[in-house]
């Protein structure tokens, strides 16, 4: 049961990943908290309630209140935060009230942010249900939520008690959701950790059978192998840098054009995963065209990208896209911050991308996205 540590100035913790934790919570709370009462309150949403509620209750003596916040994105509004904490106070909940977030990164984003902001901060646990939330957004104490004009724009940096990724639940992910995960995945492959990327080129069947619905029984070592190195990559990264003020910024490779694809489609048409997919093609264009990156190295990874699709294709123009990336949190002072691979396991943060070559670097991606 590989339990990884996160250490940062402001907060440590672990991640543990294993099967069969849910049925152990209530002990593990307990062990967090020692002697500190705490009162908790489940946020999740009702059709992973409805798949792992036993479990998930089998170790409380008395069943915990639940919040229900529906899935996707497009509901990760200020709304949903202000309609959540009315629904704590109306419940009694008070600064010993403990958080549990129970679903994907929507639920951890959310949950997180109101744990930060309801009566000035209180405590929360991660339990990622989704293998994008497991292997990243639960990791590393970012929150927020959505405005219109781009994703993420309103949130704190707010850690979590610990984190408990209970691989079973990946058996009841769909299928374009687990593969959507993966390639957050392929993203720590490629900034961090060349030796993870090389084991998903290497082991592509025996990962992507937890995804086919026919193989449920199948073998879930390699995912599971995959889940663990991609939680390092990301404990190592935020440990190093908790608030993004340098090394942090490399785990948002793919994301300055996939949060952009995601504004432009309302957060509607594709998953996370898919678009920083999708972004991750386009800021390889902009590597290639550079010379930071070799066009070998460039095409093993879009390939390794496209292997663990299908993608879907959207309907959105360069000029939009690069129009939203104007917009992107990254950003300072009107410049664009952008992570360009130099190598496989290697990246370099750039402050001088040109609009023109986001333009030509975005028809790039879309033209592959017709083709196929």
């Amino acid at each position: 049961m590989p339990v990884i540590p996160i250490n940062t100035p402001s907060a440590t913790y672990n991640v543990t990943i294993a099967p069969n934790l849910l049925p152990t919570l209530h002990p593990r709370l307990r062990k967090l908290n020692p002697g500190k009462p705490f009162r908790p309150f489940i946020i999740t949403s009702p059709n992973i309630w409805a798949l792992w509620s036993k479990p998930f209750l089998a170790s409380f003596k008395e069943p915990p209140t639940v919040l229900f916040h529906p899935a996707g994105e497009r509901h990760k509004r200020m709304a949903s935060v202000e309609s959540l904490a009315q629904q704590l106070s109306t419940a009694g909940a008070d600064r010993d009230a403990l958080l549990l977030a129970f679903g994907g990164g929507v639920i951890g984003d959310i949950t997180g942010f109101l744990a930060a902001i309801y009566m000035r901060g209180i405590r929360y646990v991660q339990i990622p249900t989704t293998l994008l939330a497991q292997v990243d957004s639960s990791i590393g104490g970012k929150t927020g939520v959505n405005l219109a004009t781009g994703k993420n724009l309103i949130g704190s940096f707010h850690h979590p008690q610990a984190v408990f990724a209970d691989t079973d639940l990946l058996r009841t992910l769909p299928p374009a959701e687990l593969r959507a995960g993966l390639q957050e995945s392929i993203k720590a492959g490629v900034i961090y950790d060349a030796k993870l990327f090389r084991y998903m080129e290497q082991n592509a069947e025996a990962i992507l059978s937890a995804s086919d619905p026919t193989k449920r029984n199948a073998d879930t070592k390699a995912l599971a192998k995959v889940v663990a190195a991609s939680v390092r990559v990301k404990a190592e990264v935020v440990s190093q840098d908790e608030k993004e003020s340098g090394l942090r910024m490399i785990l948002n490779f793919g994301h300055t054009i996939g949060h952009a694809i995601e504004a432009a489609t309302n957060y509607k048409q594709l998953l996370h995963g898919e678009a920083v997919a999708w972004g991750s093609i386009a800021a390889l264009s902009v590597a290639v065209a550079r010379n930071t990156i070799s066009e070998k190295d460039a095409n093993r990874i879009v390939n390794l990208i496209l292997r663990y699709g299908p993608l879907p294709a959207f309907k959105a123009t360069a000029e939009k896209l690069v129009a939203l990336t104007s917009r992107d949190k990254k950003n300072r002072s009107g410049i664009r911050s952008f992570v360009l691979p130099t190598a496989i396991g290697k990246v370099e943060i750039v402050h001088n991308v040109t609009e023109p070559e986001l333009l030509a670097a975005t028809n790039a991606m879309l033209t592959l996205m017709h083709l196929r």
